[in-house]
């Protein structure tokens, strides 16, 4: 096993949860112990973590006070989880990004969101745990050397382009960027790619677009790739703009024939385009089969065709609902709003019960920045005060962070709530508002007995 990137040394992990009968309570573990080492390997993450604790016998340095290093040993079965919970998934930081984007999110946002969302992150330990895009220009031989070792597979790559030069541009960065022999050498090492291409009008569109696609079907490694409309705010100050409706209506076009040609070469349609450009150019969204299992999921490509096809199992179910309710308004961005409408029509007749979808603007961004998971509170709050609301109001699960908790702007539901004075839930899809509904009107029955 080449152990050669254990050298570095890390403060170990913080441990927040031992759960209940594991082999690390009865070992004595306890949350805020700090785990240092597994085995004589420093932990630097919760990937080291597992990878080093799958052996049978475990020998565990731990510290329970700063200056002092304890020792003890566990032994467990091969498919039994030592039961250890960290308080974040890595334990050294995490890395950041030093790469200068014109077209970066991060640096066309203005000061007071939510202090997470000022970190340009560029860790290939959280591409590989959560599905981040990353492009791989931060990364030592130590690294290197991990990724084999434990084959991180998937990893998900920001490429923006394969000519060596025009990425360097995109990145701002000098000299050359050749993440072709980056993603080449993962292939050596057997490791997945799921490949990312911000579309920039003027910049990596047209023939370069053509190049970047072709040159990555050509690597093994590559399972997929997703296009994405770059997106600008009312802050940026580059002269970048965003993608017309020719312009999707192009790329679309151009996608659905090179996967037709892809299913011929390698049994998948490769390339996928972003939601964005569909409901962009007016065109129908691709079945759910047409996905491939949805590999760019994590880059919310297809979360449209499973709001649709949600709503197609969910509407058999509505049959049990009684029109008891007054009123429920449906919260959403500008770019979903047309097709979101048309279901809660359907919805609303088949219930007998007043649904209003109300599409908000994004004043703060600006009216380019049209999807639901970049709403304010600030901005949905202003509009709803302007709106007659019923019983309920339900908003967009993607306006909240991953933990369902706090908008961007660092508000909470109950922050909403109290504002508009009216009962506000969230969701994702129309199920999940049908069990709101369900929920409330067992809530009205009168009881028995």
């Amino acid at each position: 096993m080449n152990t050669s990137h254990r050298t570095q040394e890390s403060p170990g992990g913080l441990v927040a949860r031992v759960q209940p009968g594991s082999a690390a309570e009865a070992a004595g573990l306890r949350a805020g112990d700090m785990i240092v080492s597994i085995n004589g390997h420093p932990l630097h993450d919760v990937i080291d973590y597992r990878f080093y604790s799958a052996e049978e016998d475990l020998e565990i340095v731990f510290r329970r006070s700063p200056n002092r290093a304890q020792t003890l040993h566990i032994e467990r079965s091969y498919d039994e989880d030592p039961g250890l919970e960290f308080a974040t998934p890595t334990f050294d930081g995490i890395r950041r990004c030093r790469n200068h984007c014109d077209f970066c999110f991060v640096q066309q946002m203005p000061k007071g969101l939510r202090k997470s969302l000022y970190v340009k992150d560029d860790d290939y330990r959280y591409s590989f745990l959560f599905g981040n895009f990353v492009t791989l220009t931060n990364l030592a031989e130590v690294d290197w050397a991990r990724l084999e070792e434990q084959r991180l597979s998937p990893l998900y790559v920001s490429v923006q382009a394969t000519d060596p030069r025009l990425r360097a541009r995109l990145l701002g960065v000098p000299g050359e960027s050749n993440v072709l022999a980056q993603i080449e050498r993962l292939d050596t090492m057997g490791i997945e790619v799921h490949a990312q291409v911000v579309v920039i009008p003027g910049l990596n569109d047209g023939q370069a677009l053509e190049r970047t696609v072709q040159d990555l079907s050509r690597c093994s490694a590559v399972a997929s790739i997703g296009l994405v409309p770059v997106g600008i705010t009312r802050y940026h100050t580059c002269g970048m703009r965003t993608v017309t409706v020719p312009e999707a209506e192009h790329i679309v076009a151009w996608a659905r024939g090179l996967q037709l040609e892809f299913r011929r070469q390698r049994g998948v349609a490769l390339v996928y385009p972003s939601d964005e450009f569909f409901l962009l150019a007016h065109e129908r969204v691709p079945s759910a089969r047409s996905y491939d299992g949805f590999p760019q999921l994590a880059n919310g490509i297809g979360l449209t065709r499973l709001l649709l096809d949600d709503w197609n199992r969910a509407r058999k179910s509505v049959a049990d609902l009684t029109p008891s309710w007054g009123k429920v308004t449906l919260v959403c961005g500008a770019l979903i709003g047309p097709t979101l409408q048309a279901l809660v029509t359907e919805l609303s007749i088949l219930i007998r019960t007043e649904l209003e979808v109300v599409v908000v603007s994004n004043q703060f961004f600006g009216q380019t920045v049209t999807v639901s998971g970049l709403l304010l509170a600030e901005d949905v709050v202003n509009i709803l005060r302007t709106t007659r609301l019923g019983d309920m109001v339900v908003l967009p699960r993607a306006m909240f962070d991953a933990a369902g908790e706090r908008t961007l702007d660092d508000q909470t539901r109950a922050d909403i709530e109290g504002q508009v004075g009216t009962r506000v839930a969230v969701a994702e899809e129309l199920s999940e508002v049908l069990r709101l509904l369900r929920t409330s009107l067992a809530r009205q029955q009168p009881e028995h007995g």
